[in-house]
């Protein structure tokens, strides 16, 4: 119950990794909040039927008007957040092809959700943990941006900017005793990756084989990372990536 008292917001938390997180945090005893375009409601009656404290918020990341609006309903709710879980992405639905390929349109898309999106909530949702002199953010980078993995370059380049934007909140946060950090993960076989085979077939056996602990990662693999993270555990790191990928070497 580390977390008792803590109030955590996690972006696209109502599938996949989100939901992970959510709910590892919720046995860390934090409130919970799954901010989601679509299904946040029932993920966090997912959460309540297990005596955890949850409510789900409709939120669109890239739009300001929705993060605004998220942080007024949360405020009612809780208060305030004091742990961000900058989690929500475009990812499973692209399709991997060459840079050439990729249309102005779809490389803006991504960016507008991966990029602007932890971007708004950060400048949002900090205001709280400005008030309280005590926040954890925690931005879901991806270990492909360190790798330069091909043919899902907007993906790829929209997770340096998360690696970026991690670096710079910690600078610009800290005098408030407030955290960034980003977890960087490889392909995880959540149940939103799995419902896409292209990205399961080609980057699984790569994956795999790239790491020392030669085996498929699933979100379990990553909820300690997140769970010390949010916690006084990690009070003194900020500004830096965790790469979670059972020691993938990078080539």
């Amino acid at each position: 119950m580390k977390l008792k008292g803590k109030t955590a917001l996690v972006t696209g938390g109502a599938t996949g990794l989100g939901f992970a997180f959510a709910k590892r945090l919720a046995q860390d005893g934090a409130n919970i909040v799954i901010g989601d375009i679509r299904g946040a409601a029932d993920a966090a009656k997912t959460l309540q039927t297990s005596s955890f404290s949850a409510t789900g918020v409709q939120l669109d990341v890239s739009q300001e008007d929705s993060v605004i609006a998220a942080v007024a309903e949360v405020s009612h709710v809780y208060g305030g957040v004091d742990i961000l879980i900058n989690n929500a992405a475009l990812f499973s639905t692209l399709v991997n092809k060459p840079f050439d390929e990729i249309d102005s349109n779809e490389w803006m898309k991504v960016m507008t959700v991966n990029t602007l999106g932890p971007f708004l909530c950060a400048k949002h949702f900090s205001a709280h943990m400005k008030q309280k002199q005590w926040g954890r953010i925690i931005n879901v980078a991806s270990t492909s941006a360190l790798k330069g993995v091909a043919n899902m370059a907007h993906y790829v380049t929209s997770k340096g900017a998360v690696i970026t934007l991690t670096r710079v909140l910690a600078k610009e946060l800290g005098a408030w005793n407030i955290t960034s950090n980003a977890l960087a993960p490889g392909l995880t076989l959540s149940d939103q990756i799995l419902k896409n085979s292209s990205h399961v077939e080609q980057f699984k056996e790569l994956s795999r084989k790239s790491r020392a602990i030669q085996r498929d990662a699933t979100p379990s693999d990553l909820v300690g990372t997140v769970s010390f993270l949010a916690s006084d555990d990690a009070s003194f790191m900020t500004g830096q990536t965790l790469c979670v990928e059972g020691g993938a070497i990078f080539v």
